[in-house]
């Protein structure tokens, strides 16, 4: 996917992480996925595609994630703030969007290296990859 849904104090915002454009959209954003039933203890966010699961908890590193549908668990983006969700690329699940209360991260190798992207936003809740 190359476009980025974000919810946040603005409004709807898309983010074209190809043509590296900004547009406010006036459209209602897509409607909040149903938290995943996850036994992580301090669990902020989460999502799937397939096997691989990426979930932000509440402490340090705020990654957790799982490629054999939670049996077992790695920790990843250690030098990340605290984050308000996330989102992996249905096309592509080593690609995630990770959102902090003002700025998105993305990680095209399946959270081991991140990539702050300039423009900041006000007050972030949910991300989505435009399908």
């Amino acid at each position: 996917m190359s476009a980025l849904l974000v919810v946040c104090a603005l409004g709807l915002v898309e983010l074209d992480l190809v043509e590296d454009s900004v547009e406010l959209l006036d459209e209602e954003p897509p409607p909040a996925q149903a938290p995943l039933a996850l036994e992580l203890p301090l669990l902020v966010a989460a999502d799937q595609v397939g096997s691989r699961i990426v979930a932000i908890v509440q402490r340090r590193p705020p990654l957790v994630v799982s490629d054999d549908a939670g049996a077992t668990w790695r920790e990843l983006g250690g030098g990340l703030r605290p984050g308000t969700d996330l989102a992996i690329d249905p096309d592509d699940p080593d690609t995630i969007a990770y959102a902090t209360a003002d700025r998105i991260h993305i990680s095209r190798s399946g959270g081991v290296f991140w990539e702050a992207l300039e423009l900041e936003l006000p007050a972030i809740s949910r991300v989505h990859w435009r399908t």
